[in-house]
């Protein structure tokens, strides 16, 4: 399916080292803020206090958000679970004047007396503690989630394609990570389970993007023997815009959608999956067909075996002398 079709190559690999330049700038920056200010974690990763509160009626999130807001929290999170008359509120971490931890006892008959004079039939269901070492314990498996998805990543590329494409594809979709946790340091948005979610989801969409034009890349190397590298990936980026702006455009939109509408529970991870859709294309086109072509990727990397055992070797291929 196609909306349009460009009819003359656009050369994007003709300026690929200046968004090479860019996207180092950027990812060094990234680095920067990463490491100067680092990242806003939720109290999934710090710890502190759940609270499980029920109403008769439903419950008015953002009435609930202001009240906890005048005790002085910032960091709030607020969500309905099961129905909408149940209420799941977060607590950062607290000290008092002594810089002692306030308990989760306190907190919660703090917040249940703000609740109740706004709405008297709240009542307090569950109260439990999330301490710093769970924190810790979901950091780490995060991490290694990410590990394991990055190294499935790179075997899947190495035997679909060839190695220079997985190493130019893994180094694409890192690209994307580090920049959208570069986002997250610098304006220091929260970063919860969600945004993880967001971020793994992110380099699954990534990879997708890049595996179709190093799809196409390799079906121009068997269909064009007298184009250059350059052209080759040139034609499979232009043939492949259509399908980009249909795929993207509409998951995007689907983002937007719960970014707008899907109130403060969604909105960090909306964010975080439309900076890494945006981000995600870019990388696809310049960092890792770019990165490919640094590399040397050839018609013979990909095609050699077919070419030998369909007897098609172009002998006028001025790379006939490697595949002999």
């Amino acid at each position: 399916m196609e909306f349009f079709r460009i009819r003359r190559d656009i050369p994007f690999m003709k300026n690929a080292s200046i968004f090479n330049v860019i996207s180092f700038v950027t990812f060094a920056a990234a680095v920067f803020f990463l490491w100067q200010k680092g990242l806003h974690l939720s109290i999934e990763f710090t710890g502190g206090t759940v609270m499980e509160v029920s109403y008769q009626q439903p419950a008015d999130l953002e009435k609930i958000r202001g009240q906890v807001g005048t005790l002085g929290y910032t960091d709030v999170q607020v969500q309905n679970f099961g129905t909408s008359r149940d209420v799941m509120i977060r607590l950062p971490l607290q000290r008092g004047a002594d810089g002692k931890p306030v308990s989760s006892a306190q907190q919660s008959e703090q917040v249940m007396g703000a609740l109740k004079t706004v709405s008297p039939d709240a009542t307090l269901q569950r109260v439990e503690f999330v301490g710093p070492q769970v924190g810790k314990e979901l950091a780490t498996d995060g991490l290694l989630a990410l590990l394991c998805v990055i190294v499935g990543i790179v075997v899947y590329l190495s035997f679909r394609f060839e190695w220079k494409f997985a190493v130019a594809g893994i180094i694409a979709n890192l690209h994307d990570v580090v920049i959208i946790l570069g986002f997250f340091a610098f304006f220091q948005w929260e970063f919860s389970l969600s945004v993880l979610a967001a971020v793994l989801a992110v380099l699954g969409y990534s990879v997708n993007e890049s595996v179709v034009i190093f799809d196409r890349i390799r079906e121009n190397f068997r269909k064009y023997r007298k184009m250059s590298t350059r052209e080759v990936i040139d034609n499979a980026i232009t043939s492949t815009i259509s399908r980009t702006i249909i795929t993207h455009g509409s998951t995007e939109m689907m983002v937007l959608s719960m970014f707008f509408f899907g109130g403060p529970t969604l909105h960090y991870f909306a964010l975080a999956l439309t900076v890494g859709i945006l981000f995600g294309i870019y990388s696809s086109v310049f960092v890792a067909a770019a990165l490919a072509m640094w590399l040397g990727v050839r018609r013979e990397d990909l095609v050699k075996a077919d070419a030998r055992k369909a007897g098609d070797i172009d002998r006028n291929d001025p790379n006939y002398g490697a595949q002999a």
